[in-house]
């Protein structure tokens, strides 16, 4: 393609962007694939090109042709006429495979099986859902039951088996004018193991943000005394406090509040080394499990964040990574942030999705 012509088809999907289509890299490249495919000077093949390729909901249809209108200033072709047969009334299988005289059915039950706009919307890219979908994405956040992981505590207590406690066994003994008639036994509590999640909010991460927050919200509800937050991009903010209110859309304002550099760089091995100086050689790390949500691009030195997950490494008790594209086919660690940090991990998950994100309480609880 020529390279004078190229910079007007993305200036196009930036366009989109600015009208409110969530056009991602991936569909401004497979957009860019195939226009080399077409005739750029028919208006028909562009405007086709561009709908299939940028568009993922019916709400970024009118929003396309309105743009596609005013960047190539050609009227958008007029859909052709469909007949859309009507759809035949399902018919719900019956307890019984009788008739209502008594009989039996000659036929078998007809099964009418249709998932729940609940399941198919747990393996939606989180990336590509409409406002409607967004609300009942919110809503099942809400609903979920994370477990913490748990530790040993110094602290003992009476246990039906476990170490002989001698302090208990003796007033035993006392009591019963000293025969010793039962032994008394103690074990360890256990409480909930620290977890901190680090959230990268910058501009590449925007369109996960917003779940990956609430998320977050749902854990520090579990157990406040137990969670940290922090949000990374060009700078580190902690915001635990204001994701311990009860309710989600008072945190998420009061989080949103204090965040100053939502959508902008990132520079995840410089604010790593904060959070280490500040807030992680002090206890917050300290054998917990810390998870990083971020996609790995760095804008700063590589070398540094490799360093700083190190330092990490030797502090925590498990480091999981989460990237929004690791569960895409084709997927590669190649972005010079998750390269520098893959050999500092116990894992690397997906979360571009509500299934991922119920995997990853999977993972935090069994770390």
């Amino acid at each position: 393609m020529d390279a004078e012509v190229l910079p007007g088809f993305v200036g196009f999907a930036a366009a989109l962007r600015e009208a409110g289509v969530p056009c991602g890299p991936q569909r401004v490249q497979a957009y860019l694939a195939s226009v080399e495919q077409i005739d750029v000077g028919e208006t028909g093949q562009l405007y086709w090109a561009g709908r299939l390729t940028l568009c993922a909901d019916p709400d970024d249809l009118p929003r396309y042709d309105d743009a596609f209108a005013q960047w190539f200033a050609a009227a958008p072709p007029s859909p052709r006429p469909v007949s859309v047969p009507k759809p035949k009334q399902a018919r719900m299988a019956s307890m019984s495979a009788e008739r209502s005289d008594g009989t039996e059915s000659e036929e078998g039950p007809e099964l009418s099986v249709a998932a729940s706009d609940a399941e198919i919307l747990r393996r939606r890219d989180l990336a590509e859902l409409s406002a409607a979908e967004r609300e009942l994405l919110r809503e099942l956040l809400s609903a979920l039951k994370p477990e913490l992981p748990k530790r040993s505590s110094a602290r003992r207590r009476p246990a039906r088996r476990g170490a002989l406690d001698p302090g208990r066994t003796l007033r035993g003994m006392l009591a019963d004018g000293g025969e010793p008639v039962r032994l008394a036994y103690r074990a360890r509590t256990r409480r909930p193991r620290k977890v901190v999640l680090l959230l990268d909010v910058s501009g590449s991460m925007s369109p996960y943000a917003d779940a990956l927050l609430r998320f977050a919200h749902v854990v520090v509800r579990r157990a406040p005394s137990a969670v940290e937050v922090f949000t990374l991009g060009t700078r580190l903010t902690r915001v635990s406090r204001q994701l311990r209110q009860r309710d989600p859309e008072r945190a998420m304002l009061a989080a949103g509040g204090a965040v100053p550099d939502f959508a902008g760089g990132t520079r995840l091995g410089e604010t790593l080394r904060v959070f280490l100086d500040r807030w992680g050689q002090r206890g917050a790390a300290r054998r917990a499990v810390v998870v990083i949500c971020s996609d790995g691009w760095e804008r700063g030195d590589p070398a540094l964040l490799g360093d700083q997950l190190a330092r990490l490494r030797r502090l925590a008790y498990a480091v999981l990574w989460v990237n929004p594209h690791a569960g895409r086919a084709g997927y590669a660690p190649v972005q010079s942030g998750i390269a520098a940090a893959m050999p500092h991990l116990d894992r690397l998950l997906a979360g571009h999705s509500l299934a991922t994100l119920e995997r990853l309480l999977v993972e935090i609880r069994d770390a």
